[in-house]
């Protein structure tokens, strides 16, 4: 069996495609495709400013403590 990617520009050709799926000739798999989103815009402004500058100082620090310390 072969999986194929098909745009549907026409509900008809939908149509057509749920009957050959009801002859037991194809199945019919749902699949939305949405353009990826980056992190940086999908969580952009969701902390408070105040928040979001503790948390990048905190992480600041601790790279800065994880580089300077030897083993």
């Amino acid at each position: 069996m072969e999986t194929v990617l098909v745009q549907i520009n026409n509900i008809k050709a939908y149509r057509l495609l749920e009957d050959l799926e009801d002859l037991q000739i194809i199945k019919v798999l749902t699949k939305s495709i949405q353009p990826q989103q980056k992190l940086s815009e999908k969580y952009s402004g969701k902390l408070p400013t105040d928040v979001a500058d503790d948390l990048q100082n905190y992480v600041n620090h601790s790279r800065d403590e994880w580089n300077n310390h030897s083993i």
